[in-house]
């Protein structure tokens, strides 16, 4: 290899981070939430190019195919404000970058100003355009905080008040002079008035509802990693004592075999005793942690349904209230024997979620109580405190964040921690179902159902 190809490969091999030919934007996402509200660069680029074409076409078409006699000359500046903008916007910044709450909000403020300007030249109030200025607080509200999408609907209207004074007449055909009642006028404020408040606070209830969805998955993913990572340790215990078994049975052998033929007086016996006891030490602590269930192989592992009810509600006893577990068949059911399950991590965790609610708002007594039939398996968790409050049984299920000191006071709720549980239930096949008990007894009752075969399906293979 010659001496200038030597030198271009160690170039290329020096070639660093500050080198590269394309760099991405750092997004600074640590999970899916912190991705809400956050929109890229490209789409307010895309929305305003759309923007532009559709208002260089509305204004030609009305200048030229209705002859109508309209500013143009502003018209069309007002518009090459846009497009200026946007040429800007995509030599200045990587067009895939997300944007910051005050960015969008300023790009968004120019938008509705730019459109109200050209709706002002065009007859202000007159204009049956005047109905687009709802859609940059649409937007808004999708995109933006509600304190930022509030400021632009605001900017909105406020520009929308001010139209009558700084307007142009409404152009029409042959130069025409039209007049309208200012009750006219008033009804399209008001129309915009409207259409902004709806439009604005359907967005963002939509928008509010993803963002809360999207927070509860992320926490429930993170719950269900965590578990997984539980599961996996146990899984890696059982393989350890299961390999390290063989060689420790065979060192425990040969070490009894030398102490035997080892005479007492001997230098060696000592240490040969001395390595016996430890050998048949490990084998002992091998011993505990094979016969313990958290660390059992979990792909494999089969446990009843009562051995599971009573593992998730294992935690919470001793806390100062009675957890009682009540395992039996259904009334119709003749099959005496608790069915045989998967040991699922999500159905753990879960049927625990549940417990634990019932323990944190019960007055001295939580009962779980399992039942089957041939076709189905129910788990019912039931407390004696407060209940559910008539404010909170509606909206249980929905991903947000309660307050328990608040929650306790009214009836209890679950908030957060329900709607993981709640998915949980339903990644396995199941159900869930909530009331409060009848009267007069006090308390609430969460009820999960599967159909049997979902749960022990793979416990035939």
């Amino acid at each position: 290899m010659s001496d200038l190809s030597r030198q271009d490969v160690n170039r290329a091999d020096r070639l660093g981070f500050d080198d590269a030919i394309f760099t991405l934007a750092p997004e600074g996402l640590g999970s899916a939430q912190s991705a809400l509200g956050r929109t890229r660069l490209r789409t307010f680029i895309t929305l305003r190019w759309l923007a532009v074409a559709g208002q260089t076409a509305a204004v030609l078409f009305v200048a030229f195919v209705l002859r109508s006699d309209l500013p143009l000359a502003a018209c069309l500046a007002i518009i090459a404000a846009s497009a200026w903008l946007n040429v800007f916007l995509s030599f200045a910044f990587q067009s895939q970058r997300l944007t910051r709450g005050w960015e969008a909000s300023l790009q968004l403020a120019f938008d509705t100003v730019q459109l109200a300007a050209l709706v002002a030249v065009t007859g202000g109030l007159s204009n049956p355009f005047l109905l687009l200025l709802v859609a940059p607080v649409t937007v808004a509200a999708l995109s933006l905080s509600p304190k930022r999408a509030v400021m632009i609907a605001l900017l909105a209207l406020a520009l929308a008040a001010i139209m009558p004074l700084i307007s142009l007449p409404l152009p029409w055909i042959n130069g025409a002079m039209v007049e309208l009642p200012p009750l006219f006028h008033l009804g399209q404020f008001a129309a915009l008035a409207v259409g902004v408040v709806f439009f604005a606070v359907s967005a963002g209830r939509v928008s509010q509802d993803e963002a809360k969805l999207v927070r509860a998955l992320d926490a429930a993913s993170i719950v269900m990693a965590r578990e997984q990572k539980l599961s996996a340790i146990g899984a890696m215990s059982a393989m350890t004592t299961h390999e390290l078994g063989t060689p420790l049975a065979t060192i425990h052998l040969v070490a009894k075999e030398l102490l035997a033929e080892t005479p007492e007086d001997d230098p060696k016996f000592e240490d040969l005793t001395l390595l016996a006891e430890q050998a048949d030490r490990c084998r002992n602590i091998l011993a505990t942690i094979r016969e313990a269930r958290e660390a059992t192989d979990i792909v494999h592992a089969r446990v009843t349904l009562d051995a599971l009810v009573a593992e998730a509600a294992a935690p919470f006893k001793g806390l100062g209230v009675a957890v009682e577990v009540v395992v039996r068949p259904s009334e119709d059911e003749t099959d005496s024997r608790p069915p045989i399950l998967n040991r699922s991590p999500e159905i753990l965790h879960a049927i625990s979620a549940f417990v634990e609610n019932a323990v944190s708002f019960a007055d001295s007594r939580v009962t779980a109580q399992a039942s089957w039939t041939a076709d189905q398996i129910m788990i019912s968790i039931s407390d004696d405190g407060p209940g559910f409050s008539q404010e909170v049984l509606p909206k249980l299920g929905e991903p947000y964040v309660s307050e328990r000191s608040e929650a306790h006071l009214g009836g209890g709720d679950m908030g957060l921690g329900f709607f993981i549980a709640k998915t949980l239930i339903e990644r396995t096949g199941g159900r869930i179902a909530t009331r409060n008990r009848t009267p007069p007894r006090s308390g609430a009752i969460v009820q999960a159902l599967w159909p049997r075969a979902a749960l022990e399906a793979s416990a035939l293979d």
